[in-house]
């Protein structure tokens, strides 16, 4: 019995010793697979945060280009709409008139530049490179752009922004190179142009409605408005005293070379004229230099920023004075020029490669009432030299322009008679309203 019960209580014993390591041993076991496993959760949640990181960032890329798909499509939309519109109204020879509506009071209401920074802010976002091409090309379809026009192969242009301000490929421009030729400084659609004639020198907005030229480009400014500015007449002998004032140099370097001569001179009559181009979003977005000229000061206008189509035309009072611009001002060979670069909805980045640190549409709150920022351009009475078809700004949209600038009207006459051997030169547009122009064409041509 002894035996038996020593025997089956070693045999508990060991039973126990066995269970005991096997418990120990299968412990040990779930302890390092507990270990493993702790670890293994750590590195997924490792990678579950860099993937969350990842898809966060597809999911931004994702969602703006959405969000410049719905812009394509409803611009297009209205662009289609617009389009419509216009020829109903061409076919039937009717010329648009001025007519506010609700719509115009209601945008005065709207935060403009607000959407205009946050459409700059998705137009800047990069795409992959496998969307690029078809995003774009999208938007050529909407608006008729010719890509192959386009500098560079288009996965190379990383954002919308950068699509916008594409340089053209060698050659896709020809400047006319007549030195009596005022060329077109964009690709556009010609508004209205004409000649400045009044005292008032009132440009025509649209049939009904008209601003000045001083209300667009600064009561600083120095075009020629009056009289004796617009129209040339004989120079008596004389001697002009310099002046310290800015307006006097500014006068006496578009004045004629005074010699002392007993006999009248003849100068040719000059006329203030004028020219407003459209830049549709489609279109070309960079400005050139119209004729060689030097500009002499820049105004910067911190503006509203209203949609500059043909329904804002006429239906926004004041539209090209109200919008936020940049009014370049210089001389030619024929006399006063100025260039204004007019801001629009989702269009408030006007930049300019003659000054590359000025910003517009800036985060500030705006005084409408506020005056224009000047810089005027070193040397003084020099400035910036430019030649015909050289680059001056870019639009990160379309947009308009507009020029206003002296030309030769009549030949010139002495007091009260015909100047016998004077110049006949007559500044005369070879435009119509409607045309489509590009960069390098001939907005008009005097002889000599």
């Amino acid at each position: 019995m002894e035996i038996v019960a020593g025997g089956w209580s070693w045999k508990r014993r060991r039973n126990s010793r066995l269970v005991t390591f096997f418990t120990s041993s299968k412990n040990g076991r779930a302890d390092t697979s507990s270990s493993s496993s702790s670890s293994s959760s750590s590195q997924q949640q490792g990678q579950g945060h860099k993937t969350t990181g990842e898809n966060s960032h597809t999911l931004w890329v994702s969602g703006a280009t959405m969000a410049t798909l719905v812009m394509l499509g409803l611009l297009h939309a209205r662009r289609l709409y617009d389009d419509n519109q216009l020829e109903v109204v061409r076919d039937k020879g009717i010329e648009i008139e001025f007519s506010p509506d609700a719509k115009a009071s209601l945008l005065r209401l709207l935060p403009l530049r607000s959407i205009s920074r946050i459409w700059g802010f998705i137009t800047n976002v990069e795409y992959p490179i496998w969307l690029r091409p078809y995003i774009y090309k999208a938007w050529a379809r909407a608006f008729h752009s010719d890509l192959e026009e386009a500098a560079l192969p288009l996965d190379h242009y990383a954002s919308l922004r950068d699509f916008f301000v594409r340089t053209l490929k060698e050659g896709s421009r020809q400047i006319d190179p007549d030195p009596h030729c005022l060329v077109s400084p964009v690709d556009g659609t010609i508004l209205k142009f004409g000649e400045l004639k009044d005292s008032g020198a009132m440009i025509e907005q649209v049939k009904g409605f008209s601003y000045s030229a001083l209300s667009l480009l600064g009561t600083s400014s120095f075009v020629p408005v009056g009289e004796e500015d617009i129209v040339g007449d004989c120079i008596e002998e004389n001697n002009i005293a310099e002046e310290t004032s800015k307006k006097s140099w500014w006068r006496i370097s578009f004045a004629s070379p005074q010699v002392r001569d007993p006999t009248p001179v003849c100068r040719r009559m000059k006329g203030i004229f004028y020219c407003v181009i459209y830049l549709k979003p489609g279109d070309y977005h960079r400005v050139h230099s119209p004729v060689d000229c030097s500009i002499l000061l820049r105004r910067h206008f911190s503006g509203r920023l209203f949609p500059v189509n043909e329904r804002a035309t006429r239906t926004i009072r004041n539209l090209y004075v109200e919008n936020e611009r940049v009014v370049l001002e210089g001389r030619w060979a024929e006399g006063f020029f100025a260039l204004a670069a007019i801001g629009a909805t989702n269009i408030g980045s006007i930049e300019l490669l003659i000054e590359p640190e000025l910003r517009t549409n800036k985060l500030k709150k705006i005084l409408h009432t506020e005056p224009p920022k000047e810089r005027e351009y070193e040397p003084q009475g020099v400035g910036v030299m430019l030649k015909k078809g050289d680059e001056i700004a870019a639009f990160n949209m379309g947009s308009t322009v507009v020029l206003i600038f002296q030309a030769p009207i009549s030949k010139s006459k002495t007091k009260g008679q015909e100047c016998d051997g004077c110049d006949s030169s007559v500044f005369n547009f070879c435009v119509q309203r409607g045309d489509k122009i590009r960069l390098g064409e001939a907005l008009g041509r005097w002889s000599v």
